[in-house]
């Protein structure tokens, strides 16, 4: 089984009482990615952000597991679960 684990940041806004996902932004390190999502939701004005990271199963094509790291600010229920699946 061949596996990628990729490290991203991902923040978040509300409109109109809904969170809406930014761009996510993929990392060098979870280290990389916890300090990004930081910087995303403290000096971009984001509601929050999540550092997460996952694995990807080339095998299988698709995205295996997603583990968070750490959340800022407000973020969608979905990444209040320390593992979560895909």
């Amino acid at each position: 089984m061949t596996e990628i684990t990729q490290f991203v940041a991902m923040p978040f806004d509300l409109v109109d009482g809904d969170f809406v996902a930014v761009e996510p932004i993929v990392c060098a390190s979870p280290a990389l990615a916890i300090q990004t999502a930081q910087g995303q939701w403290k000096f971009f004005g984001h509601a929050g952000a999540v550092a997460f990271s996952r694995t990807n199963d080339f095998e299988k094509g698709k995205y295996n597991r997603r583990h968070v790291l750490r959340r800022f600010g407000q973020v969608p229920d979905e990444y209040l679960g320390q593992n979560d699946g895909e």
